[in-house]
């Protein structure tokens, strides 16, 4: 089989499509074709080795977290999907390996995949589970408040502005400047150019969702009394210190979290899809062989949505 990989960290070119042998199934794994996995900002993290420290020494190592395909072999002995069945599902972020054209699962990383969606573009949405958790269980947004959105025009951001506008908030969404009719479409209220809006030209939040991890301290002043932050990532130490403080001092807390979803998550996602709640927004599909120039593309921030690379025609 083909998948992507990288023998060192580095820039997006050190990584590469290459062939492997099949995974091993394990007792209780199902083996699934992929048909599309997403590129995450995490991965670009990892491939640049600023986590370095949190990984093994071995190369070379594999790429991709979430996915979308059709069951080849299902895990015996186990409830879950069967052989034929089109799912979607993600992998042990911390070992990768989802960018390959077969990957090996336990039943409760997967669950059926929305009905009438392509299984490239909906690879798209399995990191809408971040933002149900952010949102719902995290944020306990309630209709009628008043959510920010950081980074609106992004894979999580997008599907945050979505789901909100579900819930009955009123979404503000912060992208650039050419997604903003993107935003707006997907059922923002006001819509801002992050590069020429700032925190002081903003107003009060009951919630935001940070996606940008950047000036924590300044849109953490948005929050009305009561007001609740939610943050998913952290671009420098500073923040992280300041996100870590905030747990200890005062009643604003920013809250993080690691998203590590279960089936029961992924069907409700499915849910969210089937019913027109959330709908895929990919920016770009990539061939397997064109993995760099994804991660490239990302890195040059203005994403709409997510980044897939295509694998079932690999």
């Amino acid at each position: 089989m083909r998948v992507a990989q990288f023998d060192r960290y580095g820039p997006p070119e050190v990584l590469y499509a290459t062939t492997a042998p099949l995974p091993v199934v394990r007792p209780g794994e199902a083996l699934v074709r992929v048909h599309g996995a997403s590129v995450n900002g995490g991965e670009l993290t990892m491939r640049a080795g600023k986590l370095r420290f949190l990984l093994n020494r071995r190369f070379p190592k594999r790429i991709g977290i979430d996915f979308a395909g059709e069951v080849v072999t299902a895990a015996e002995g186990v409830a879950g999907p069967k052989v034929g069945d089109h799912v979607w599902g993600m992998v042990n972020k911390w070992r990768g390996g989802a960018i390959a054209e077969y990957v090996a699962v336990a039943p409760r990383t997967l669950s059926r995949s929305p009905k009438g969606v392509d299984l490239v573009e909906a690879a798209s949405l399995p990191v809408g589970t971040t933002a149900i958790t952010a949102l719902r269980d995290h944020a306990h947004l309630k209709r009628g408040e008043r959510l920010l959105v950081r980074g609106a025009a992004g894979g999580v951001g997008s599907i945050a502005v979505q789901l909100g506008h579900w819930m009955g908030a009123h979404v503000t969404g912060l992208a650039a400047a050419g997604n903003l009719d993107l935003v707006r479409d997907l059922g923002a209220d006001e819509v801002f150019d992050y590069r020429t809006t700032g925190p002081a030209d903003l107003g009060e939040f009951d919630v935001i969702l940070d996606s940008a991890g950047t000036d924590l301290r300044a849109y953490r002043r948005l929050l009305a009394p009561g007001g609740r932050m939610v943050a998913i990532t952290v671009s420098s130490p500073a923040d992280a210190a300041y996100l870590l403080a905030s747990a200890v001092f005062g009643s604003r807390r920013i809250r993080f979290f690691a998203g590590n979803p279960t089936n029961a998550l992924f069907a409700e996602l499915t849910g969210y899809v089937e019913s027109g709640a959330i709908r895929p927004v990919v920016d770009t599909v990539h061939e397997l062989g064109d993995i760099a120039e994804a991660h490239r593309a990302l890195e040059r921030g203005g994403v709409r949505g997510k980044h897939v690379i295509r694998l079932a025609n690999a």
